[in-house]
């Protein structure tokens, strides 16, 4: 399978995790306590997969970075919590040095149509 595809996967993963992480309420709802540790290990065996193809440090930045823009976006639709206009502005730079970090990463000729990743 195609490495971005498996890293979009993994941050998708991630994202519910952490979401599930919030709703668990400390664990004191211990089902989505579990279902988040659950997501979390698939999504780091996912992103492992990714690391084979993609840059670790474009892979770790696009995975971070999109986490935290759409858990951010999460946390005010769902959770109704809110943002301010300087957090917006600093979780906009976080997704613009993801972006340029992998536009500035040339690929690995090495790495390049190698690895394995699950079928």
């Amino acid at each position: 399978m195609n490495a971005w595809i498996l890293l979009a996967i993994a941050i998708a993963f991630e994202v519910a995790a952490t979401s599930l992480l919030k709703a668990s309420n400390g664990f004191s709802r211990p089902l989505f306590g579990a279902a988040s540790i659950m997501l979390y290990s698939i999504c780091f065996w996912l992103l492992g997969f990714a690391f084979t193809r993609i840059p670790m440090g474009v892979a770790y930045a696009i995975w971070s970075g999109v986490g935290i823009t759409l858990v951010a976006l999460i946390g005010v639709i769902l959770f109704r919590q809110s943002l301010t206009p300087v957090q917006i502005g600093f979780i906009a730079l976080i997704a613009v040095g993801a972006i340029g970090l992998n536009l500035s990463t040339p690929a690995d000729p090495q790495r390049v149509g190698t690895g394995s990743a699950p079928e």
